[in-house]
């Protein structure tokens, strides 16, 4: 461990004894709008397993739950109906008041372009433009970034996605990594990843305010697991496999 990983460690510490009140609770619900791989229906999901974990290391159950509305999944953790939310970007909390960030990153989540192994150079968003590219209504990130892009266009689902490449009506589908090897693995589909990814961005766990007390145990549980191995051995069971 390096000198400043060791300093924040202890400042962890420090502020996790610094709160009064024991952690216990019964259970807490920390909702989500991500699905396979990384929240699974038998909850062996990748998120699934890291959240469990976390939160057992602490003296609590916790569980996450799916909405089909990501917006509803953060509505309901920032009013209180759940406890917190899990996978989300750094910086929803100066929005959504009510919500604390456990200050260790869960992950990093690279967003890529994929085709069927053409001899495509597709290194950031401008290399796109010449391909006819397809992403998901909704999200973000493909859009903003592609508006200028004369071959785009945007579909209502991920299956509608997978089956136009798989039919060759489109060149490239633009697509979360993991979320795409899973489907692609489920279909039967070789994909060809795009490398770099076109970007990347750094994930978290949240918890609402009532549950405040709970960030700093948990992000220095979370950094414990990466130290001892067991983050490595829960990404390697459900991740690491669709590589």
């Amino acid at each position: 461990m390096t000198k400043k990983i060791s300093a924040i460690f202890i400042l962890l510490f420090a502020f996790a004894f610094s709160f009064d009140g024991a952690l216990a609770a019964d259970k807490i619900y920390l909702s989500s709008g991500i699905r396979d791989p990384f929240t699974t229906a038998d909850k062996n999901g990748f998120i699934d397993q890291i959240v469990r974990e976390v939160f057992s290391r602490i003296g609590i159950e916790a569980e996450v739950i799916v909405y089909q509305d990501s917006a509803k999944s953060l509505a309901n953790a920032n009013s209180g109906i759940d406890d917190g939310a899990a996978l989300r970007i750094k910086g929803i909390e100066k929005k959504l008041t009510n919500l604390v960030m456990v200050p260790e990153k869960l992950m990093d989540n690279d967003f890529v372009a994929y085709s069927l192994g053409m001899g495509a150079m597709i290194t950031d968003w401008q290399s796109l433009k010449k391909y006819k590219t397809q992403y998901i209504e909704g999200w973000q990130i493909f859009k903003n970034n592609t508006q200028d892009h004369p071959q785009v266009s945007a579909v209502k689902t991920p299956q509608e996605m997978f089956d136009n490449l798989s039919q060759l009506k489109t060149e490239v589908i633009l697509y979360e990594r993991w979320q795409g090897l899973w489907r692609a693995r489920e279909m039967g589909v070789k994909l060809k990843s795009h490398e770099p990814p076109l970007v990347s961005v750094e994930m978290f766990i949240y918890l609402n305010n009532k549950h405040k007390n709970k960030a700093i145990p948990a992000a220095m549980a979370l950094i414990e697991m990466k130290k001892d191995g067991t983050y490595e051995r829960i990404y390697n069971k459900t991740l690491g496999i669709l590589k």
